[in-house]
């Protein structure tokens, strides 16, 4: 199994979106896209930003997520009530969609409004559409194994504070990501947050078969450089089953 490393992207406006995305051109065709409400997670990003409306304004024109067509678009939602918005993201163009676990009240009923109105099935078509669940640092990984078999992976957040990029990496979860991998060796393991030069040994060694990348490449002068630096490590340090 190939390690993948994806920047992470917490844009504040639209027009930062779009920043951000060209800095990404020619580095990457992958991005997760960190979507945070204010509430559940702070401080808030674009579209929640301001009462932006943009949202809803390329619904109404028919239109995509910007790059859309030239990255593939996860979107982490760090947001209240998820299943209320799911369905904008995915009629915008994301093929991954990241949910925290702690967010949604009834797990079963977000993933069976997801197989029954967006067809998701795991590994069907995980080029259309991916689903996995996040688990905060210190949320018991029990809590998604009555829906691992209808998950297309899980994410571990490697820092105690969401919303933030640049917040310090929390080395339990390595224990924690070996246990998982234990009990659930077919079970594909992201990580974000924390994720840098520093971490990504222990984490591919671990068993993360997907890095999520965020302050470590965008704190870098020369992002090519430090993605392919991220990217030898993983061929380096990553899994291949």
């Amino acid at each position: 199994m190939d390690v993948k490393v994806v920047p992470a992207v917490l844009p504040t406006s639209r027009d930062d979106l779009e920043r951000q995305l060209s800095e990404l051109s020619g580095v990457t065709d992958e991005v997760q896209l960190n979507i945070v409400d204010g509430k559940f997670a702070a401080p808030a990003t674009w579209p929640y930003v301001l009462q932006s409306h943009d949202l809803e304004h390329l619904i109404a024109q028919h239109r995509m997520l910007p790059g859309w067509g030239k990255f593939r678009f996860e979107v982490e939602l760090q947001v209240k009530r998820p299943e209320d918005v799911v369905g904008t993201w995915i009629a915008l163009g994301a093929t991954r969609l990241t949910i925290h676990v702690d967010s949604i009240g009834t797990p079963d009923r977000v993933l069976r409004d997801l197989e029954v109105h967006y067809g998701h099935d795991k590994d069907f078509a995980p080029d259309l559409l991916s689903v996995g669940f996040a688990l905060g640092v210190d949320t018991d990984f029990k809590v998604v194994e009555p829906y691992i078999d209808r998950l297309d992976y899980v994410q571990f957040m490697g820092v105690s504070r969401l919303g933030k990029h640049g917040e310090p990496f929390e080395s339990k979860i390595i224990d924690r990501i070996k246990e998982f991998r234990k009990k659930h060796p077919s079970v594909a393991v992201q990580v974000d947050g924390g994720v840098s030069r520093a971490t990504a040994p222990a984490l591919l060694a671990a068993g993360v078969s997907r890095l999520i990348v965020g302050s470590d490449l965008w704190r870098a002068e020369d992002k090519m450089t430090r993605y392919k630096e991220i990217k030898v490590l993983a061929e380096q340090y990553g899994i291949y089953e």
